[in-house]
This record gives structure tokens, C-alpha cells and sequence, in this order.
């Protein structure tokens, strides 16, 4: 009696579905390809504008952030810095000691001074860019007034800056004060006489709400010392968590009616309030307020495309943007030349990606993007009241 073999319930071995799944995985990666190039082939139209020299113009970069895990110089003593457990614990914690060029086996060894060394030696090595504002950032505060360290992330004292940037001669100071603080004022008036040349919030992580009627007399003390305030706007995902709401560009208004210098840093790129883009909210206020800026950090990042071609072309930002670029995030994957095969050739990519310096990468790909040359040198405008240059820093007329 023969029996027939039963071949429907047969199971395919393990190895024929490796190879299935990598020729699948072959084919997708293929046709996405494929239709890059096919949109590329369209749709490629080189750098929004033609690229300037920049070689007689120095450069000053507005938005550079340090921290610290609260560890003295030469490993000894409290530098006043800390960073939460949540985000200790967070994968972006190795993503941002990797973009810094240090370990944290160093930074314990060495102290949180090491960061700022490393920032300044990146500098220093730099052809096109002469300085940055390295900034300090406040913490959430209590009722009381007083820091609140269980609901601060990231916590780096003006102190700590203040002592950092009187080491290295490419530096300045960023003071960031929370108006919240009992001795709000009192901490101001410290920053500006200590070498301060802007106060720096990102009011969602800070828990900082902008158009709160109670912070005029903080507002007025910043115009006595003519001092930029340079503020988060948009949404915010380099934290745990953040209230988006309180970066909302329409919450700028009172500070400006005053007659504060704005800058409203990432052009409010990616957030959106009460059903609008908030990059929309900001290019209202631009036609309104002729003390509000904006700067162009960040904007070549993965999650960010597009943004900085719109508001190249966006006449209501004409004049109003300054450079910026959110260091370490320059120095991550999140920014790379190969993400822009839109706008740039593949010559253009390569050339870019083989730059070694972080910032003189990141403004030549800004410019190949189309920045124009006015952008990297209109701090001068906001920063009117500061020397920046080779014969030093200081206030003028202080």
C-alpha cells in the first residue's frame, strides 16, 4: 500500500527564508533608491543661492551649549553642573558625550571643564568660525523661587560659564536666568557685570512662561543692560520631556512691546499652536516687530528638512536671521551633508562630509544651502554693545 506524502504542510527551512527576507530587504532598499533618483533627476535644482566668500569676515557662532555632570576642574570639588538620572539613562546621553569628543570615565577624572576645552580646542582649529557664546542653562524652579533639581534636566550655573569663558579667548558667556528665581534681578545684574553678551531660555524645559505680565520688570532690566534675549522657540526634543506650549513664538510679544532684542532661536521650526505651524506665528510677528530675530541653528538636521530653503525664501525673514548652530548637535548623525541630495550635488556631499572641523562643516553647509553671507555676520547688530574680534572681549562703555 503506498502512502502520499503530505507536501501542503512541508515547513520551508530556515535558511530559504534568510535569503528571502535579505532579497526582500535588497529590493525595497533598490526601488526607495530608485525613486530618489528618479525625484533627484526631476526636482534637483543645486544651492537656493549662489555661495559668497567669506574669507574676510569673521564669524561668531550665537548658540553653542556646554554641560556637566557636575565635576570640578582636574576631577576635584562641584562645578554646580548636574544632568537628571532620566537623562543620564537616556540613549541621547551617549549620543551627546560622543558629539563632545569625550567619554564619561574622562569627565570624572577630569572635570566638566574638559567639555569646554574641548569646544574651544574645535574652535581654535577652525578656518571659519572665531568664536561661540557658550550658554548656561537655569533649571525649572520652585514656588519659593528656588532651583528645583527633581524637575531639571540639564542644569549648567553662569558661574561655571563665566569662569569657563575667562580661560579660552573664543568664548563668551550666555547667561541663562530663570525670571522665576527670588534674587531674579539680582542674578541679572551679576551675568551682565560678570561678561554676559545674552540671556538664553528655552522656556519648555525651563518651565518659563514669556508673556507672564510679572516678568516686565525683569524684561526692563534686560534693556538697562542691553542685554539679547535668546529664547527656545518650537518644539523641543533634545529632553525626556518638554511643555511645547510655553516656546510658542506669540507668547515673544511682551517682551518685545518692551523693546527687548529677540532671538528667537530654530525659527520655531517643527511645533505647532492653536492648529498653526509656529515658523507661520513667528513670520506674523516679523512684520510687527522690528527687535525680533531669529537664528538658523539646527536647521540642517534630519527631522528639520525644508525648513531652512522656506525661510531663505521667506522675504519676512529677510535681514532678521543670524548664525547659529546648536553645537553638539552639528557633531551628530542628525546632521549630515548626504541628507540633502535635493539640493546639493554628489560632489558638493562628498566634499562637505570630508570636512573634519564641526563648524567649519556645518557653515559650509549652510552656505552650499544657500545661506547668504549676511546672516553669518549680523551679530553685530543684536551684539552691538560687545567687542568681538582678535583684540578681545569686553563691554563697551561698561
Amino acid at each position: 500500500m503506498s502512502v502520499a506524502k503530505d507536501v501542503g504542510t512541508k515547513k520551508p527551512r530556515w535558511g530559504t527564508w534568510l535569503i528571502g527576507g535579505i532579497l526582500k530587504g535588497f529590493l525595497v532598499v533598490a526601488l526607495l533608491a530608485g525613486g530618489l533618483l528618479l525625484v533627484r533627476w526631476f526636482l534637483f535644482s543645486g544651492p537656493h543661492l549662489p555661495v559668497e566668500s567669506l574669507s574676510d569676515t569673521p564669524i561668531f557662532d550665537l548658540h553653542c551649549h556646554t554641560a556637566g555632570i557636575g565635576v570640578g576642574t582636574g576631577g576635584e570639588g562641584d562645578s554646580g553642573c548636574f544632568v537628571s538620572a532620566k537623562l543620564r539613562h537616556s540613549y541621547k546621553f551617549r549620543i551627546y558625550l560622543n558629539a563632545f569628543g569625550v567619554t564619561l570615565g574622562e569627565l570624572q577624572a577630569q572635570g566638566d571643564s574638559l567639555l569646554v576645552d574641548k569646544i574651544a580646542g574645535m574652535l581654535s582649529e577652525s578656518e571659519r568660525v572665531n568664536g561661540a557664546v557658550l550658554l548656561a542653562l537655569d533649571g525649572v524652579v520652585t514656588e519659593d523661587g528656588e532651583l528645583d533639581r527633581e524637575r531639571t534636566e540639564i542644569y549648567v550655573p553662569n558661574e561655571f560659564v563665566a569662569d569657563q569663558v575667562r580661560r579660552h579667548t573664543n568664548l563668551w558667556m550666555g547667561a541663562s536666568i530663570h525670571p522665576y528665581r527670588k534674587d531674579a534681578l539680582t542674578r541679572l545684574d551679576w551675568a551682565a557685570t560678570n561678561g554676559a553678551v545674552l540671556v538664553k531660555w528655552i522656556p519648555s524645559i525651563m518651565h518659563v512662561d514669556p508673556s507672564d505680565a510679572r516678568l516686565t520688570a525683569f524684561y526692563e532690566r534686560m534693556i538697562y543692560w542691553d542685554l539679547p534675549l535668546l529664547t527656545h522657540t518650537g518644539q523641543e526634543r533634545s529632553f525626556t520631556s518638554a511643555k511645547d506650549e510655553l516656546s510658542d513664538p506669540d507668547k515673544l510679544r511682551l517682551p518685545l512691546e518692551l523693546g527687548v532684542q529677540v532671538i528667537a532661536a530654530h525659527v520655531a521650526s517643527t511645533g505647532m499652536n492653536e492648529g498653526e505651524r509656529d515658523m507661520d506665528r513667528l513670520e506674523r510677528m516679523m512684520r510687527v516687530y522690528p527687535n525680533l530675530y531669529a537664528d538658523i541653528s539646527s536647521l540642517t538636521q534630519v527631522n528639520k528638512l525644508g525648513y531652512l530653503k522656506e525661510v531663505l525664501q521667506n522675504k519676512e525673514f529677510e535681514g532678521r536671521l543670524l548664525y547659529g548652530s546648536d553645537f553638539p548637535l552639528i557633531n551628530t548623525a542628525l546632521v549630515s551633508p548626504w541628507l540633502h541630495p535635493l539640493h546639493l550635488t554628489r560632489t558638493q556631499m562628498q566634499e562637505l562630509s570630508d570636512v573634519k572641523n564641526p563648524w567649519d562643516r556645518d557653515v559650509a553647509l549652510k552656505q552650499a544651502l544657500g545661506v547668504p553671507k549676511g546672516v553669518f555676520t549680523r551679530y553685530q547688530h543684536v551684539l552691538d554693545r560687545w567687542s568681538f574680534g582678535p583684540s578681545g572681549k569686553g563691554a563697551e562703555g561698561l
